[in-house]
């Protein structure tokens, strides 16, 4: 028996539906964390749980779109985190 893969449409509308497998695809890749503060994290994403906490390695962290620090590694909890966005 042959395994038919999900169409190109049928694979965005899954990860569209799913924030768990968006998050999975793009691990090791540069994101944009923001927090509600409005604090924003740039770096290269190493692992997200359930809870949203995320760890990110290489990481600048900018206020007003400024470059405030540069950390080696950052763990950020996820009650903070207002959204992810892969760059």
């Amino acid at each position: 028996m042959s395994s038919v893969s999900p169409t190109p449409d049928q694979a965005t509308v899954t990860t569209e539906n799913n924030p768990s497998a968006f998050l999975s695809q793009i691990i090791g890749n540069k994101v944009t964390v923001k927090l509600s503060s409005g604090v924003e994290y740039k770096g290269d994403l190493q692992c997200v749980d359930g809870y949203m906490n995320i760890a990110l390695e290489k990481t600048q962290e900018l206020v007003d779109g400024e470059l405030k620090h540069e950390y080696g590694d950052v763990f950020i909890r996820g009650y903070n985190v207002l959204y992810i966005s892969a760059d």
